[in-house]
């Protein structure tokens, strides 16, 4: 074998084993990044600090899939193209732990949707934000599946266990398990890359269920 069909056999064989072993996450960010531009501050808590969570996944070794939603985006859609994204992924070869799920506020709604209409039980998910007691019968479409982490700030209006709608869910869940914060920042927690949510996230996307 000549230098150079050696040369690329090593670089493609390489490469192989790199997206083989390559972890990747799916981040939906919150409704205000949504329906407003990231220059612009919400009144109580800020600009949503999107570009800089991305960031913080990327540093941590992960392939990072994600989009600034347009105004109004609908859910139903939404959640459609991405449960096609994931698809995609799998069909390449992907493992399906190796993918996370992890969305905030609104997009941990349809986050959670993926779970229900992906229906795989070894896909990662982290649901930021994104609960109430209400949610039981005003979203009764949503049945969760897969390796469930939830993630809640107390003083939130939506910092509420969701453990119900685990014992409600028939579908197959690998993994659950739920962290309440105490920031006092309410919604606000999620709108910054902070240690408190994005260092369990990560570790939940590396498979570090316990």
């Amino acid at each position: 074998m000549n230098l150079k069909k050696y040369i690329f056999l090593l670089s493609f064989l390489l490469c192989s084993f790199y997206s083989f072993g390559q972890r990747y996450i799916f981040f939906l960010h919150n409704k205000f990044a949504e329906d407003h531009p990231l220059t612009e501050a919400h009144p109580q808590y800020g600009k949503t600090e999107y570009r800089e969570v991305l960031n913080k996944f990327r540093a941590a070794g992960f392939r990072v899939i994600s989009e600034k939603r347009p105004p109004n985006t609908d859910v139903g859609n939404y959640t459609q193209k991405v449960i096609s994204q994931i698809g995609s992924l799998l069909k390449s070869g992907v493992k399906p732990n190796h993918i996370t799920v992890i969305g905030t506020s609104k997009g941990g709604y349809i986050a959670q949707y993926v779970s229900s209409n992906l229906k795989n039980p070894d896909v990662n998910f982290v649901f930021i934000g994104c609960y109430q007691d209400k949610d039981l019968t005003a979203f009764p479409g949503i049945n969760y599946c897969g390796n469930i982490l939830t993630i809640y700030e107390k003083s939130d209006e939506f910092g509420v266990s969701a453990i119900r709608r685990k014992e409600t869910s028939n579908l197959k869940i690998n993994h659950f398990k739920e962290i309440e914060l105490n920031t006092g920042l309410k919604h606000g927690f999620l709108f910054k890359p902070m240690e408190e949510w994005i260092k369990p996230a990560i570790q939940w996307a590396k498979q570090h269920y316990n």
